[in-house]
């Protein structure tokens, strides 16, 4: 992590040039044309899908270095380094042996391991019970029992109260604690925080969903599920049937009350797991007046790389804001040489790893900020700007669907709705900007890692479309008219947070 020194740019001939200055002289440098011949290039079958950590990913990033080495923007790492490493661990599936009280479980058909940092085996005659496995501030099953190093045993679903409401929220809708996908890492990180050695978990429902593809990742040798390396042990996690569940505690489905359990439990798992190098790529405009204050603007540079022959090109996802943010820099950069550049820091980041488990910025805020947290003021991240949601049947042809924008900061909020309505006119949809949404866009893309920090966030999206996360998300289906004036909304924005002259106040931060 480093910070920024004092600039002895900051005098008022500068200042008054910010403040003169007219930034649709710089915005007019965003054009479709270029916008098109960057992303025929970035997303063309030569960069083979940008596979995270693999031969099209490396090329991604020497492209975009090569871009930036261009426009003469410099890296905040010194040198001639843009590359952010970013330490990665391919995990293959690996399959457990499992006996409870002398019967033998099948993998596959009866569990299956979602997390083994190392190899295991164990033998024990006591796991810990701990019911729906909640652990929230009005409700948590982990109270007055002790799970530190032991092996703790969950099912899915949240409980009601008497008027059918969910008792960690007071209300009939879906919690992160309740099914799916969200229910499982928030359990996974009780379980963890309260010092469990691992986690067993029954879903049936969503084990019948993961079941059939971890066994084929199994048989046809297909590469594993890549996470961030760390130090630190993790913790172990299983996934078993109702079956399996009721050999360990035979009134699980009745019985929610956490309890120890007395069982013979043998358990024994071979680990897999190779080292990954990856790069976020970091690009960096000093601010005139306040350096240390740094704006991220953020997109993710990998996609899905290639899957039976065919090359996952993700021209929109998330081609389409890996480009944007180069026209972005550009236009930050001319600003610059006239002596009219940012007064706030800018840093151009572009992460790796999202379609993993958005691991590049996870990186970057849980385990090596550039700069520190706190002097980061905002995060303007683009994923997948270039195309038209089918599904909506109603409104302009130029929207966007904005996300995040007002849930920590107001002032960002008023300030995303007053440039647009000044410079692009583009119908700002909030579809989206629901945390409870059923997609779960909030917690998909690479802001939800700033925003969990307490940093103020706008995720611009188009939405989904028949192309997303398929061989045909080609540059020729992109809308470059679009394109453009999404991207330099991103810019007047840009512009406009980094040049005010105070910092934009966080009045909504959570806990």
């Amino acid at each position: 992590m480093i910070s920024c020194g004092t600039s002895s740019k900051g005098n008022s001939s500068s200042a008054e040039k910010v403040k003169m200055a007219d930034p649709s002289e710089f915005a007019s440098s965003i054009t479709s044309d270029e916008l098109k011949t960057m992303l025929y290039k970035y997303a063309s079958d030569e960069f083979e899908g940008r596979e995270t950590g693999e031969k099209g990913q490396k090329m991604a990033v020497e492209y975009l270095k090569s871009q930036y080495k261009d426009l003469g923007i410099p890296t905040p790492l010194g040198e001639d380094d843009y590359f952010q490493e970013v330490p990665l661990e391919k995990q293959s599936v690996s399959e457990a042996s499992i006996t409870v009280n002398g019967k033998s479980f099948k993998a596959f058909d009866d569990h299956i391991v979602l997390r083994a940092s190392s190899s295991v085996d164990i033998s024990t005659n006591e796991i810990i019970f701990i019911g729906y496995g909640i652990d929230a501030d009005n409700y948590s099953d982990y109270k007055n029992i002790d799970v530190k190093g032991k092996i703790v045993l969950a099912k899915s679903g949240e409980p009601k109260d008497e008027e059918g409401n969910y008792v960690t929220s007071g209300t009939a809708e879906d919690t992160k604690w309740t099914n799916g996908r969200q229910s499982l890492s928030s359990k996974r990180e009780a379980a963890k925080k309260n010092g469990a050695k691992g986690l067993i978990y029954m879903d049936s429902a969503l084990f019948m969903r993961y079941a059939p593809y971890y066994q084929k990742q199994a048989t046809s040798g297909t590469s594993g599920r890549l996470s961030l390396k760390s130090n630190e042990e993790g913790i172990l996690m299983l996934m078993i049937t109702e079956d399996l569940g009721k050999a360990l505690h035979p009134t699980i489905l009745e019985n929610h009350k956490p309890q120890s359990i007395k069982t013979n439990l043998n358990l024994a798992i071979e680990n897999k797991s190779e080292s990954v190098t990856s790069e976020n790529v970091v690009a960096f405009i000093e601010g005139s007046e306040k350096p240390d204050e740094i704006l991220v603007i953020s997109a993710h540079l990998d996609h899905n790389g290639m899957s039976d022959g065919e090359i996952y090109n993700g021209a929109d996802d998330d081609g389409s804001g890996t480009v944007a943010i180069l026209e972005i820099a550009e236009a930050f950069k001319m600003a610059k040489e006239t002596g009219s550049g940012p007064k706030r820091s800018i840093l151009f980041l572009h992460v790796t790893g999202e379609e993993k488990g958005l691991l590049g910025s996870r990186h970057y805020t849980d385990n090596d900020p550039i700069f520190p947290l706190e002097n980061t003021i905002a995060d303007l991240n683009i994923d997948m700007i270039g195309r038209i949601d089918p599904k909506r049947k109603e409104g302009d042809r130029n929207y966007i669907y904005l996300i995040g924008s007002d849930k920590l900061s107001t002032d960002l909020h008023n300030i995303s709705e007053e440039v647009n309505k000044k410079h692009t006119n583009i119908e700002l949809d909030y579809t989206y900007n629901d945390e409870n949404d059923p997609n779960r866009f909030y917690y998909r893309s690479d802001h939800y890692n700033f925003a969990k920090n307490n940093i103020p966030v706008i995720f611009y999206f188009n939405g989904t479309h028949d192309d997303y996360h398929k061989p045909s998300d080609t540059p020729d289906k992109i809308e470059y008219d679009l394109l453009e004036n999404r991207t330099r909304l991103v810019f007047y924005t840009a512009w406009e947070v980094a040049n005010r002259d105070e910092r934009i106040v966080v009045d909504k931060a959570t806990e």
